[in-house]
């Protein structure tokens, strides 16, 4: 995924930026970036590794050497930014959010039209997909109609935040707006940011949401809109679900309001269709699905527990390490039981989804080690049939990866694959037989899934404004 966080100030803004961009850091974990702009020094930029180290003690030693009252930072999962590009356009900074799928026939085309001769390659050989989306901008006359230009041709989405050499922002929210852009606004500026919290904290308030394909120019003494915004959108439903942070908005719906009601909505769906469990105890995975627990247990009257915790002073990201034996052992190691909590005890277990099954199943192995009796197992989301193809949402590089997919072609074969929407819904013949063959491989003694009509109430907005692209297939 990734996240961004922009200032525009009468005062210097670097705290404000570095503070603002440190707020995302539960949205990616490779590479952090921050350039600012000056009138006197120009542009000041710095990129870090946060892989191992967190955003705020890699960039803490840099603000002596910041200053500026305008500027942008990103936390990005995939390609260091933002980047620094000179172009007829001018000197500018852009970092972007998003995924381009047609990245490669981009890159081509650029060099058949003629319009540029090289690209910096990383060492896979594949192009700064921010340095990409530059370059189709930089095709045309101006900002705005290189913006546009860029996103009716990339094939996934692209969100995009500029900063000129005049100190001015330029936002762009996806042309179907796929992901939030937020505008605040103190006494004296204006940020861009992807979560709200960030600007609240930092003393702004709310003052524009773009709407989709919507193009801003943010100044210190408000916005300008440069580009109406679009009337199709497709906001991805797992901001609510699974990577929002629980004290932020989208389109006026909160994240963790939203988790309490969807957990409400699953324990009444089980309720009228007999599938209730007499456990013992409620509980959620850390952390994103602790919400959607407490409001299965509110609903259900059953009451809420932590079995067990995740160890956060050592291991307080969701780093991962390469090796898969490190991995697995850190997996292990985050997780501290509650004995008391755990042995002889029936527990329901909510997560905020499943996906490959793999950290599931490690969480299912451990419970029963710490002497659970019965471990269920409820996904706050209709079960994942399709690899997102306009966010960076999961690392899968196959739908083959996906829990469900594998749990199909074991079960039919190439045929099963032909008949997806009958094993997404357990109410069918095909789905009742997928959920007990997860159940039997991840040693589950029951298993449920959010309905898709489910979900989309407890976010509660237009249906045809929410993407439910990764369950159903369909556009």
């Amino acid at each position: 995924m990734g996240g961004f966080f922009g200032a525009v100030s009468r005062r210097d803004c670097v705290l404000d930026l570095f503070f603002g961009v440190d707020y995302h850091s539960h949205l990616g974990t490779r590479r952090g970036g921050m350039i600012v702009f000056d009138q006197d020094r120009g542009f000041q930029r710095q990129i870090h590794n946060i892989e191992n180290t967190p955003f705020r003690t890699k960039f803490e030693k840099d603000l002596g050497n910041f200053s500026g009252r305008s500027g942008i930072g990103c936390i990005s999962d995939t390609d260091p930014q933002p980047l620094l590009v000179r172009s007829h356009l001018g000197l500018f900074a852009i970092t972007t959010v998003g995924i381009i799928n047609n990245a490669q026939e981009l890159v081509e085309q650029y060099f058949d039209n003629g319009t540029g001769t090289q690209f910096m390659a990383m060492s896979s050989g594949k192009v700064n997909s921010t340095e990409l989306t530059a370059a189709l901008i930089n095709q045309k006359d101006n900002f705005v109609d290189g913006i546009r230009h860029a996103q009716e041709v990339i094939d996934g989405s692209a969100t995009i935040l500029l900063l000129t050499s005049g100190g001015e922002i330029i936002a762009a929210r996806d042309k179907l707006g796929r992901l939030p852009v937020l505008v605040g606004r103190d006494e004296e500026g204006c940020c861009v940011s992807f979560e709200s919290f960030a600007y609240h904290k930092l003393g702004y308030g709310d003052y524009y949401e773009l709407g989709p394909r919507e193009i801003v120019r943010v100044t210190p003494d408000g916005l300008e809109s440069l580009s109406p915004p679009g009337a199709e959108m497709k906001i991805c439903a797992f901001l609510w679900s699974y990577y929002g942070y629980p004290n932020s908005n989208y389109e006026g719906v909160n994240v963790e309001v939203m988790r309490y009601r969807n957990g409400e909505i699953m324990a009444q769906a089980d309720r009228e269709r007999g599938s209730a469990q007499d456990v013992d105890f409620v509980a959620g995975v850390p952390d994103s699905g602790l919400p959607h627990a407490i409001g299965y247990s509110n609903a259900s009257g059953k009451p809420f527990a932590r079995p067990f915790v995740k160890y956060t002073p050592t291991w307080p990201r969701s780093f991962m390490p390469d090796n898969q034996k490190v991995r697995s052992q850190v997996a292990k190691m985050k997780q501290i039981p509650v004995p008391e909590l755990i042995e002889d005890k029936k527990l329901l277990l909510v997560d905020d989804s499943i996906v490959r099954g793999t950290q599931m199943r490690e969480t299912v192995d451990f419970l029963y080690e710490s002497g659970a009796k019965e471990v269920h197992i409820r996904s706050a989301c209709p079960p994942i049939m399709y690899g997102c193809k306009f966010l960076n949402f999961s690392s899968s590089k196959s739908e083959m990866e996906l829990i469900t997919r594998r749990t199909v072609q074991e079960l039919e074969g190439d045929e099963g694959q032909k008949h997806l929407d009958e094993y997404a819904d357990a109410r069918t013949r095909r789905g009742g037989c997928m959920l007990d063959a997860i159940c039997k491989k991840l040693r589950f003694t029951s298993l449920g899934f959010q309905s898709l009509d489910g979900l989309l109430d407890a976010i509660g907005i237009d249906k045809d404004k929410i993407c439910t692209y990764c369950w159903t297939g369909k556009e």
